[in-house]
């Protein structure tokens, strides 16, 4: 794996240079965009507006609209607007996870510790599992400032990047129902979750979707003639109905186990 990222965690006066890498892959299926009539591939180029003409890479700069005038904005500006967070991550303050709500949560990273940081950073992994909490801290990656969060995760850190709170919608957006569950069927659905409780295990949970896509791509390719079956959604009526479906419901023994 190739590092996104290069710097150094800072909580109290002990600082832990580290590098950052992904901790997660795609697993949906990568398509080309082709031409319908012959089926070539569509390419995107980077095009001058005013003359029509391809752009290479190396001859492209960033510029900020400002009083409808681009001001142009070079590398090492990003790094002059905030130095220490370019390459540095302070810890601010240590919380209990189960504090964050799953909303804000955003990408997983792993760290690894450089040479001369694998002491102070088996120092602040093994601190943070005796404690349970978690550190929450900033950094600069890729132009823009993150909040994160620092956690044991197996035999190494974490780091998670976070949303801020202005970037969540307010659920007052959401029309709620209104309506209130009758006691019988309240008491069923709570035994129906109940039955269904389980201890988390996400290797049960696979991409079936892309593995099914796979298989209808293979079967297409030998050209083999692939039946749609639409999937029909059953709306309740009647209070009778869902009495019904959670009576239904309790009898499937299906587990994520």
């Amino acid at each position: 794996m190739k590092a996104i990222w290069t710097g150094s965690i800072g909580f109290g006066l002990v600082n832990i240079p580290i590098r950052l890498f992904s901790a997660v892959q795609n697993s949906t299926l990568d398509f080309d965009m082709l031409d319908k009539k012959d089926h070539s591939n569509i390419k995107f180029k980077r095009v001058n507006e005013k003359t029509g003409k391809e752009v290479l890479w190396q001859n492209i700069e960033k510029g900020y609209l400002y009083n409808d005038k681009y001001v142009i904005v070079e590398e090492k500006d990003f790094k002059k607007a905030s130095p220490e967070k370019s390459s540095h991550i302070e810890i601010l303050q240590f919380v209990e996870e189960s504090e964050i709500d799953s909303v804000f949560f955003e990408t997983p990273y792993f760290i690894q510790p450089e040479k001369g940081g694998i002491k102070a950073y088996d120092l602040l992994r093994e601190a943070l599992q005796k404690t349970g909490k978690a550190g929450l801290g900033s950094f600069v990656m890729r132009q823009r400032e993150h909040v994160c969060l620092i956690k044991p995760y197996k035999n190494i850190l974490m780091l998670n990047c976070l949303r801020y709170a202005q970037e969540i919608r307010d659920a007052k957006e959401i029309k709620a129902p209104g309506s209130k569950a009758k006691p019988g069927e309240l008491k069923m659905a709570i035994n129906l979750i109940d039955q269904l409780t389980d201890s988390f295990n996400p290797s049960f949970f696979k991409d079936e979707y892309a593995n099914e896509l796979l298989k209808i791509i293979k079967d297409k390719a030998k050209g083999k003639k692939v039946v749609y079956q639409p999937m029909k959604v059953v709306h309740v009526g009647k209070a009778d109905d869902l009495m019904e479906q959670l009576k239904a419901s309790l009898g499937n023994k299906k587990r994520a186990s």
